[in-house]
């Protein structure tokens, strides 16, 4: 459900709706479809119900039910009015109809779809068509006073799925350079530009910290913190420090909050992103880069609010013996990047200036804490083996190179710091509403049997009853496949079985990590999730009661609106790589690629094959409509078609390959 709708469900006060649902909201309450009740929240009347629409291929259409105790409601096709299948929509039931529960759309609080990206596109016969860039079926689309057949085939097309009219013509598919417009349009992905209200307001706020802002605030700047980042990293969210003595973790994150007001048009406008997207050769950033590279990015050598958790460890248990949180300025005495630390770690670098010498006295411990605080971990939670592909973009923006990038020692040591501070906000809460949390449920028990079905065609057999639990069954799998030499593929299979990590204000812990509860506070910059967590915890520490009432009141829509900006940020940048491989894929038809079989659908085999080619360019995953071959196998391949509009490669299957 929208935050939109969840609001009308659990109440709201017209001050705190979005600017795109106010309308909505004057449209409810003008036709009596709202009441107000004893705490001042307005609600939908009991007559009314807000859900997701359904319609089947008859036209009938069905609204599901919310709660177990109610039924999906039945839209006859002419109850329908404007609506289309996958809307959120507002109905009023009709109680004179006899059999299933039925009811009328009275509004669309949220159309499934806003936009059409298209293509003009001529088939064999010559026949012209516009077709819709996600599915290849034909659109509709409407320019008046053009004729769209004089546009060159591959010309894309932005289209209002509403009055389906061409509002902007986007590029050609013969130019690379469209491909970052694709992916984040078909995402609802912003770009670099900001509203200038937004720009604004990050020039009005000073470059430099000021001694005002520093009053109250306790004050670290003559202890040596450290940043590690990747190193094109441009903006910095968190510093580190160890004091040695008391065995205390210091982790100073960017305080965004002290710069982004409530209801600021950054605020605005950050809620819209929910995230930064990270395309190879480039960031559109949730916050102005005037922010999220300058004043909020923790540079080395300059004063930077920060808000700080200390947490003092057990030397010997390495539990957390004390938790604080509390708003600070540090001075960061150097920068750097995750080589540099791997370097140190491996030997391969012994000389340092004064600086770095003051700061490797605390951290080469640190990092044999962390090592330590990683098996530990490891006992309850997983280390999934699933190397990332980075893409390197040339000038022309087609792709040039691509790496994988694996966990290093250095990697792996901020990872630790960040966990602990995350884990200590989430423990502020009790996990029943009062906060924003980092979940990932178990699995599925279904999804758990279909996963051990699929490994056992390749040789890979567990003992399950009906006593073993989800960790147990998991930890046996990869304990196999590490004795067949598969670790890395079958990893890949456990993670698309497992259910997604995403945001609740409800606890129910994270799977994945093997934590009771865990949350997202160390990146602010780049996660509005962190953002409110840091607000959170700033009403708590001032007992500031009105201000904690107002971000639990709308924690729950808010949830909602970050897991999906979270899922569409991710698949803009999935879109975009695989944008880049189809390109690469279409200067190599007809070349023959070693692969291995990755993906098999075992219910429907009619659906074909996946497989990973390898070639100088790692990670290309093509299409096998036909195979002879089981998971895993290694089998050589022919590329034979790439659709650059759909970003798919088809390759056709030549031999099988013999086992390494």
């Amino acid at each position: 459900m929208s935050p939109f709708g969840i609001q009308l469900t659990r109440g709201f006060l017209p001050q705190e709706l979005e600017e795109e649902d106010y309308s909505k909201y004057e449209i409810l309450e003008g036709i009596g479809a709202l009441v107000q009740g004893e705490d001042g929240l307005w609600r939908l009347k009991s007559l009314y119900r807000v859900g997701r629409l359904w319609i089947s291929q008859e036209g009938k259409g069905y609204v599901e039910a919310e709660d177990k105790e109610e039924k999906d409601l039945l839209i006859e096709p002419g109850d329908l009015g404007d609506a289309k299948n996958g809307d959120e929509v507002v109905v009023k039931r009709i109680i004179a109809r006899r059999g299933r529960p039925s009811a009328k759309v009275i509004l669309v609080t949220r159309p499934a779809h806003v936009i059409v990206i298209g293509y003009t596109y001529r088939d064999e016969e010559g026949n012209f068509s516009v077709r819709n860039i996600k599915t290849g079926e034909p659109t509709e689309a409407i320019m008046p006073g053009m004729d769209l057949k004089a546009f060159k085939v591959g010309t894309v097309l932005l289209i209002d799925a509403a009055t389906s009219q061409v509002k902007e013509v986007l590029g050609h598919l013969g130019d690379a350079r469209v491909d970052e417009r694709i992916s984040l349009l078909l995402y609802g992905r912003e770009g670099e530009k900001f509203p200038s209200d937004c720009v604004e307001q990050a020039l009005e706020i000073p470059a430099e910290v000021q001694p005002q802002e520093i009053e109250g605030r306790v004050d670290l700047r003559h202890l040596p913190f450290c940043t590690i980042d990747p190193v094109t990293a441009k903006d910095f969210d968190d510093a580190i420090y160890l004091d040695l003595a008391s065995h205390t973790l210091y982790v100073a994150i960017a305080d965004v909050s002290h710069y982004v007001p409530y209801f600021s048009p950054i605020d605005k406008e950050a809620k819209v992103r929910g995230f930064t997207t990270y395309l190879p050769h480039k960031a559109f950033p949730m916050l102005p880069r005037e922010l999220s590279e300058n004043i909020c990015s923790l540079k080395p050598h300059v004063d930077r609010l920060a808000f700080i958790s200390k947490i003092r460890l057990d030397p010997e248990t390495l539990q957390p013996l004390e938790e604080e949180f509390f708003e600070g300025v540090i001075h960061s005495k150097r920068r750097f990047n995750y080589d540099e630390i791997d370097a140190v770690l491996e030997g391969k670098k012994d000389t340092f200036t004064e600086t770095e010498s003051e700061i490797m006295e605390w951290l080469l411990p640190l990092q044999k804490i962390t090592e330590r605080l990683r098996r530990q971990r490891l006992k309850k939670g997983f280390d999934f083996r699933s190397d990332e592909v980075r893409l390197a973009i040339d000038p022309d923006h087609e792709l040039k190179e691509t790496t994988i990038e694996t966990g290093t020692p250095s990697h792996s040591l901020i990872e630790e710091c960040m966990l602990l501070a995350n884990k200590a906000a989430a423990k502020r809460f009790e996990g029943d509403g009062d906060s924003i949390f980092r979940i990932h449920e178990a699995p599925d028990r279904a999804k758990m049997e279909e996963l051990l079905e699929e490994l056992a065609t390749v040789g890979i057999y567990v003992e399950v009853s009906e006593e073993s639990e989800s960790p147990a069954i998991i930890r046996a799998i990869q304990k196999e496949a590490q004795r067949m030499g598969l670790g890395a593929e079958v990893d890949a299979l456990i993670i698309k079985s497992l259910r997604r990590a995403s945001y609740s204000p409800f606890n129910v812990g994270h799977f994945g990590l093997g934590f009771d509860k865990y949350s997202h506070f160390t990146s602010p910059i780049r996660r509005y999730s962190d953002l409110i967590l840091h607000r959170l915890i700033k009403a708590d520490l001032q007992k500031d009661r009105e201000r904690k009432e107002y971000l639990l009141r709308n924690i729950e829509p808010l949830c909602v609106r970050v897991s999906e900006l979270e899922r569409n940020a991710t698949k803009a940048e999935w879109d975009f790589r695989d944008r880049k491989f189809a390109r690469w894929a279409k200067r190599h038809l007809g070349e023959h690629f070693p692969a291995q079989i990755v993906e098999i659908d075992i219910e429907d085999t009619q659906k074909g094959a996946k497989a990973v080619i390898k070639c100088e360019m790692q990670g290309i995953v093509v299409e096998l409509p036909e195979y002879d071959a089981l998971l895993f196998d290694r089998i050589e391949v022919e590329l034979v078609e790439a659709d650059i509009a759909l970003a798919v490669i088809r390759a056709r299957q030549i031999r099988k390959l013999e086992k390494e």
